[in-house]
């Protein structure tokens, strides 16, 4: 009999550990013979933890499950039992690309990750050239999955063309942004899927060395990482001959201390040599100048770990997905007062209404949703007359948002606007590096700005206008120049609740 207990973070907080440890106990007094695998989560955060009980290749599950219903797992029609796990609308409705296996393979078992695919791109990749490689993840039309969505293949091949004796390949894990998940999930549930994504892009650039910068509020993550990082390299996909290609590609994992702003890439490679995680002027470009002075490649966990099914299956196949400029799927992370939490796999396109109210199925409490919050702390909050906006860069953009990360924060109809724009300037000040002005000062006048309206000084709403702005053009980095998108979309949906100076905010 195999079980599959998930040894993701959110169901462990969950309990997953005390069901697995209850499942043993219930198996040892039935005399039965009980093979649990610790898998990833599906991502229905709602039902976990989920145990599924493969019977006749079908896995079915049962969740979310409490140690006292071990039993559940010997009955087929126990109260938690909700049929085959792939037939559930949550999973019926996604395009499962990036995280096909997650949920669905033993994390660590490398046969495992083959069996369902693993490695095939990879493979396509060692007989190509370099310069192929890069036209390859150009013509997917794959973006940066953690910003501002800049072309991957670009970036690619500016430090594939860049001139060195040396060149390194960064994998941004300092994943900060509130109401977001998905790099975790991936570590956590299909690591070598991103040890995969990073050996392609050494080989297309001719890096020869990879790091994964992860915070230290990723305990589990790291192990599982290190420990995949171990498999491979005893396998031959990582070291000297990878593959036995005889191309030489290693990594490892280094630990920051968690501060936001080295989710930054520059602030992130200062921390990565050692340094303050203090966020650097361009250019240079970290893809010229970047770890310890070499030409770099800094991507996201989504943007490595999407590139081995680029190759699996080919560029045109990843790119008929999508919507416009917004090419392939993307891991949207629903979290916040809402019914059904989770990560929910989609091509880009579909509404962001869509996502809220029939995916997330709305609000937790049951009240009226009053605004999504999308893209983390920096991201504006989109209010419901902007609920048919498509899921894509060019569409949140022309409506003043930012898509970043995927993260849909959900707040229903109790949510102070004016104290959530306060928050936004006062994490900004709290977050901020120091380095320049706009952000360092700006931020800490943005919270004392927002507490003279909030005591009825309406002429204030004009000068947190132009403070704004001035951290929107002046600061080095996302950090201040994101902060206004929160604080100014709070202050144009609802003007009421800031003295109702419409006119002034906009």
């Amino acid at each position: 009999m195999k079980v599959y207990v998930p040894l993701d973070s959110a169901a462990k907080a969950l309990g997953a550990d005390a069901v697995a440890e209850a499942i043993r106990t219930e198996a040892r007094s039935r005399g039965v013979e009980v093979e649990i695998v610790r898998n990833g989560s599906r991502g229905m955060i709602w039902l976990e933890p989920l145990v599924e009980v493969e019977r006749d290749g079908v896995r079915h599950g049962y969740g979310p499950l409490l140690p006292s219903e071990a039993a559940a797992v010997f009955d087929t029609d126990h109260k938690k039992a909700l049929g085959p796990v792939e037939d559930l609308d949550w999973m019926k409705r996604q395009t499962r690309l990036t995280f096909a296996r997650c949920g669905v393979v033993d994390p660590l078992s490398l046969d495992d990750y083959e069996a369902h695919g693993g490695l095939a791109g990879l493979r396509r990749a060692l007989e190509m050239s370099g310069e192929t490689i890069v036209d390859e993840v150009k013509a997917s039309g794959l973006r940066g999955r953690g910003g501002a969505g800049f072309p991957t293949g670009i970036k690619w091949d500016t430090v594939r063309l860049a001139h060195a004796d040396r060149k390194y390949i960064v994998c941004n894990a300092d994943e900060g942004d509130s109401g977001t998940f998905a790099d975790r999930m991936i570590m956590e549930g299909d690591p070598f899927t991103l040890i995969e994504g990073m050996a392609i892009a050494g080989i297309a650039v001719g890096a020869t060395k990879g790091y994964l910068y992860t915070r230290s509020e990723y305990p589990d993550a790291i192990a599982v990482m290190e420990a995949a990082i171990r498999v491979a390299r005893a396998r031959g996909v990582l070291g000297v001959d990878v593959l036995g290609s005889g191309k030489v590609f290693d990594m490892e994992v280094r630990v920051g201390a968690g501060a936001y702003v080295c989710g930054e890439e520059t602030s992130l490679l200062n921390s990565l040599e050692g340094k303050r995680g203090v966020v650097r002027a361009k250019p240079p470009l970290p893809a010229l100048e970047g770890a310890f002075g070499k030409p770099t490649v800094v991507n996201n966990v989504i943007s490595l770990a999407t590139v081995p099914v680029i190759f699996e299956k080919g560029a045109a196949h990843y790119a008929s997905f999508g919507l416009g400029r917004s090419k392939g799927t993307m891991p949207i992370q629903i979290a916040g007062n809402v019914a059904r939490g989770g990560l929910f796999e989609t091509a880009f396109g579909m509404p962001l209404g869509d996502l809220v109210n029939e995916i997330g199925g709305g609000t937790r409490s049951g009240r009226p949703v009053k605004a999504v919050q999308v893209g983390g702390p920096l991201g504006a909050y989109m209010p419901v007359e902007k609920f048919d906006t498509p899921f894509g860069y060019e569409e949140f953009d022309g409506q003043g948002g930012l898509i970043g990360h995927a993260g849909v924060v959900v707040f229903d109809d109790t949510a102070d606007m004016l104290k959530m724009a306060r928050f936004a300037m006062e994490f900004c000040a709290i977050e901020s590096c120091g380095k320049c002005t706009p952000c360092r000062i700006g931020a800490r006048r943005g919270v004392e700005t927002i507490d003279r309206i909030a005591r009825g000084d309406g002429a204030a709403v004009e000068l947190l206008t132009d403070l704004c702005e001035t951290m929107k053009d002046g600061s080095l980095c996302a950090l201040g120049g994101f902060t206004p998108y929160p604080v100014m979309s709070a202050l144009q949906a609802f003007p009421e609740e800031f003295g109702g100076m419409k006119e002034a905010a906009e």
